[in-house]
């Protein structure tokens, strides 16, 4: 009895030692912090990585879950690079998988902060999972209560109307029917009986053109009226204010130099030292979409345009193809602007011009861009030449006039491109 009670002792303790193992293991995900993990990941690790989907390293959710490793993460994301080093299978694995591109070693982080934020992973992605899953439930209980479609009540409409049609031709001729019948048997009204006169519509018009005095009156006006009309559709021609294209990529100005608040120059880089503004190149565009919005429709627009994989992070020229903007603002070949005169020298906002782009979902032609208007902006607005170059340099050359020194056109900037070149 007493053999049996000791092998049954050592088999509990095996037992307990197995079980404790089993509940280490099935724990070890939970060790971490993911409210701490979700301020480390935010500040360290969106730049290169998203949770959901690749971005210039792989999608985490997927990966973290898989690995149960947690040691083997832990020393990956501390010094990636002597895993590689070391010849480690797995680390050789990934990094030959992104194109050998190495990762950041994040030296500093503590086992405790790895922790933290592979809990933060794993917990997010097992939402999202559930978020998945759950969405077509969801979906289906919307279009159940979305109550009755636009088909059905049109279609209730257009039958009460011709019910309504129905009943009043049926109204109709029940009448004639009822003044045939009361007719055929004598008993209508003489005065229903009675042919009535013709009457003459036109006598009281007759009467009016023979006043002299209001047929002149009528021509007058009309001279007036259409005078004017002409007047206002002469003046009017080729003034395009609140034209609005569609463009081929819906750019959101409001979002962009709104709530982002880029200065618009970021883009139009050549409205400081150039005649023209320009429109921005689409790797102006890459600078900050090669990572933010990848999903986006209007971003993949931008992909597909320059030829680029965000997979693979690589351009193929043979599949890239010009983005057909279609201009706004356009004024005629005759008239000369400058945008740099006006922004460097005059030192003039964007917005006096184009108007509250920062509010505008998409640009469209604020302003008339009219001689007049133009006119009227010069008339108005104060030169301020104290501390301008242009200015100092126009007031020495006028000192240089008054001493009677030799002054060349160069001087006046007669040598400048946009002199000839416009």
């Amino acid at each position: 009895m007493r053999n049996i009670s000791l092998i049954l002792k050592q088999f509990s303790r095996t037992v307990l030692l197995i079980a404790g193992f089993a509940i280490l293991g099935l724990s070890a995900h939970a060790q971490g912090d993911a409210t701490k993990g979700e301020a480390l990941f935010k500040a360290n690790c969106t730049t290169c990585h998203k949770i959901e989907s690749q971005l210039v390293g792989p999608a985490l959710g997927p990966l973290v879950t898989a690995e149960t490793d947690d040691k083997w993460l832990t020393k990956w994301i501390q010094n990636n690079q002597a895993l590689i080093a070391a010849k480690d299978e797995r680390a050789l694995k990934i990094y030959n998988q992104f194109n050998q591109q190495g990762m950041t070693v994040f030296g500093s982080f503590t086992d405790g902060d790895v922790a933290d934020i592979l809990a933060y992973i794993r917990a997010d992605w097992k939402t999202q999972q559930a978020k998945a899953t759950a969405a077509p439930a969801g979906g289906a209980g919307a279009a159940a209560e979305s109550g009755p479609s636009d088909l059905v009540i049109w279609g209730l409409i257009g039958v009460i109307i011709v019910a309504f049609i129905v009943i009043l031709v049926l109204n109709k001729v029940i009448a004639t029917l009822e003044r045939l019948m009361l007719k055929s048997k004598g008993l209508l009204p003489e005065e229903d009986l009675e042919e009535k006169a013709p009457v003459d519509r036109m006598a009281g018009i007759r009467k009016l053109a023979k006043n002299k005095k209001f047929v002149f009156f009528v021509i007058l006006c009309g001279t007036v009226a259409c005078g004017s009309w002409t007047w206002v559709t002469l003046w009017n021609t080729n003034v395009h204010s609140g034209y609005q294209p569609v463009q081929p990529i819906h750019f959101p100005h409001d979002l962009h130099a709104g709530v982002m608040k880029i200065d618009c120059q970021y883009c139009h880089s050549g409205a400081y030292k150039s005649k023209n503004a320009s429109i921005p190149s689409l790797n102006v565009c890459m600078n900050c979409h090669k990572v933010v919005k990848q999903e986006s429709p209007e971003i993949q627009k931008i992909y597909a345009a320059l030829g680029y994989d965000p997979k693979t992070q690589k351009y193929d020229s043979t599949k890239a193809k010009p983005m057909q903007w279609v201009r706004v603002h356009n004024l005629p070949d005759f008239a000369y602007f400058n945008h740099s005169q006006h922004v460097k020298v005059a030192g003039i906002k964007c917005q006096q011009c184009h108007g509250p782009v920062q509010t505008m979902k998409e640009i469209y032609q604020y302003s008339p861009l009219t001689m007049k208007w133009c006119i009227q902006c010069h008339k108005r607005t104060e030169v301020n030449y104290k501390g301008n170059a242009y200015y100092d340099n126009m007031i020495a050359v006028h000192d240089r006039i008054k001493r009677g020194e030799k002054v060349t056109a160069a001087s006046l900037g007669g040598i400048e491109c946009g002199k000839c070149h416009y």
